[in-house]
């Protein structure tokens, strides 16, 4: 849930991409990070340069009814050994960004990640149903790719928005966060209304 502070006049929303190891999230938040001028992503990884607990990039998007907004964007490990670790990030989330893997040996892998997902926020509390989220379809340029009609029929039934992205070339990434950050504000929109 966002965090307001009417005082100070400023809004944090928390914003978490999540999707199996090897997806493209950090990717994408790298690509976001060149591309604002942000000062401050703070990434914890593996020599491998894998992605152990989680990226954090905060992200300044101007003033929303009066109100200094910002996005707090975060990913979650892909690896189902870091299930402590995803329920702890996942606390008071805003939206969600699920970054699929594109390829037909990745599918498996997919379903598992958003099966862990739904699961996670059922325990937290949280309904997958009524938080925004957004799907990337990510790795568009491989030859062994499902279709878009096979990926939305399998993972997005709830026909949320959803992006075809190149993440390591930053095609789709700002127009995936776009879409997410804008349900976010909407919900922000009612949020604040309702406290003042």
């Amino acid at each position: 849930m966002s965090f307001i502070h009417l005082t100070a006049k400023e809004v944090n929303c928390k914003v978490i991409y999540i999707g199996p190891g090897m997806s493209g999230k950090t990717t994408n938040m790298q690509y976001i990070y060149e591309k604002t001028n942000n000062t401050q992503l703070v990434s914890l990884s593996a020599e491998n340069e894998r992605t152990l607990f989680f990226d954090f990039l905060p992200l300044g998007i101007g003033e929303r009814n009066g109100l200094k907004t910002r996005l707090h964007l975060y990913t979650l490990p892909g690896q189902s050994f870091y299930d402590t670790s995803r329920q702890f990030i996942l606390r008071g989330l805003d939206g969600l960004i699920f970054v699929a893997d594109s390829s037909q040996e990745r599918m498996e892998a997919n379903i598992e990640t958003l099966n862990q997902l739904e699961k996670t926020l059922e325990n937290q509390g949280y309904d997958i149903h009524s938080i925004p989220l957004v799907f990337q379809y990510n790795k568009r340029d491989i030859p062994q790719k499902l279709s878009i009609a096979e990926l939305n029929a399998t993972l997005n039934p709830m026909d949320r928005p959803y992006f075809e992205a190149i993440a390591h070339k930053g095609i789709g990434v700002m127009e995936t966060l776009n879409a997410c950050s804008q349900l976010v504000l909407a919900e922000l929109a009612h949020e604040v209304k309702g406290r003042t």
